[in-house]
């Protein structure tokens, strides 16, 4: 069984703002946390392909592990469209029981103007599917992570969504000849 990539998927640091809102690209990451930043660089290999998405946060966090990152927008977090930069509690009083249903079946229903989870999954699917052998770190978003997930153990987009992915957490898969390995996810 010969490994083809190994992947590092690291979720960026958590957002420097309010809590509760569903954050733009253009969020900046709270870098504070010197300790995880340390614990998580010591973690990666020497000279592994870097990678994040076009976000903001990704790319500090990113910089904050002293890596170069190339942008790749394939890994970019889901689309929320009209969504982006409101707070959920908003969104819920204004749309009432539409909001909430929305999140009953998360998985395929797409935001105003936005994309569903499982159309980020098959954007991820591109992304993965330009990467070389090797080892590749990813800093990038718990959405990106979980539909990665998705795609390594074949899970319906719905199951994807159960996994946790903490903000500076470690997720290792690796991409085999044969198929997927899942070493561990969501380590801190």
């Amino acid at each position: 069984m010969s490994v083809a990539t190994q992947l590092w998927l690291i979720r960026h640091a958590p957002v420097d703002g309010p809590r509760g809102v569903i954050h733009g690209a253009d969020a900046p990451a709270d870098l504070g946390d010197v300790a995880a930043f340390a614990a998580l660089k010591a973690r990666l290999p020497a000279n592994a392909l870097a990678v994040c998405s076009p976000a903001r946060r990704t790319r500090e966090t990113a910089r904050m592990l002293k890596l170069d990152p190339i942008d790749e927008p394939d890994f970019a977090e889901q689309d929320f469209g009209d969504w982006t930069g409101r707070l959920h509690n908003d969104l819920e009083v204004e749309l009432g029981a539409a909001y909430r249903n929305f999140w009953q079946s998360a998985a395929g229903n797409r935001p105003p103007g936005g994309e569903s989870f499982a159309d980020q999954i098959e954007r991820a699917r591109r992304g993965l599917a330009r990467l070389p052998a090797g080892d590749a770190v990813l800093v990038v978003h718990s959405g990106t992570i979980r539909a990665l997930l998705a795609i390594a153990l074949d899970l319906a987009p719905d199951h994807a969504l159960r996994f946790v992915i903490d903000p500076l957490s470690l997720t290792r898969i690796d991409r085999l000849e044969s198929g997927w390995r899942v070493i561990g996810v969501n380590w801190r």
